[in-house]
């Protein structure tokens, strides 16, 4: 006798398997920033960001706290260490850096040695990467308040 059990996926388990900004972790009502933005982003992933946000992102004019930190950086935009130190004046206490870098290949590519040591020295923990679209990598960076609240 074969027992059949009633499978119920609903519309929100579906979209964190396949929106990328949902799996990242952004929620309704995030104020998010983005450094970074060229002719080379994602828009995919910017769109999905804004649909999971519910809002804008907001660009690197803004002024006041964000909750996290969208950086699209490139081997060739300068120290990374510096963009990410600059990126946490940006966000509350306990928020994520999102480090947005070019695929294997690509233009732009960055050593995943390169992002490690630069996120420990900037004093923030990294996650694993992952593939967030065509051409872009994505690594969650946390910083200490965030990465203690996990434990």
């Amino acid at each position: 006798m074969i027992r059949r059990q009633p499978v119920s996926a609903t519309a929100d388990h579906a979209e964190e398997r396949t929106n990328p900004a949902a799996r990242l972790g952004f929620q309704p009502g995030q104020v998010v920033q983005e450094i970074g933005y060229d002719d080379d982003v994602d828009q995919e992933l910017r769109e999905a960001i804004e649909e999971a946000i519910e809002g804008d992102l907001m660009d690197e004019d803004y002024d006041d706290v964000a909750d996290a930190v969208v950086l699209w950086f490139r081997d060739d935009d300068g120290d990374l260490t510096d963009a990410l130190v600059d990126a946490t004046t940006y966000i509350e206490e306990g928020g994520a850096i999102l480090l947005l870098t070019p695929k294997t290949g690509r233009a732009g590519y960055v050593e995943p040695s390169d992002i490690s040591e630069a996120a420990t020295t900037a004093g923030l923990t990294a996650s694993k990467s992952v593939s967030v679209g065509k051409d872009w990598s994505g690594s969650r960076l946390a910083t200490p308040k965030a990465a203690k609240a996990k434990r």
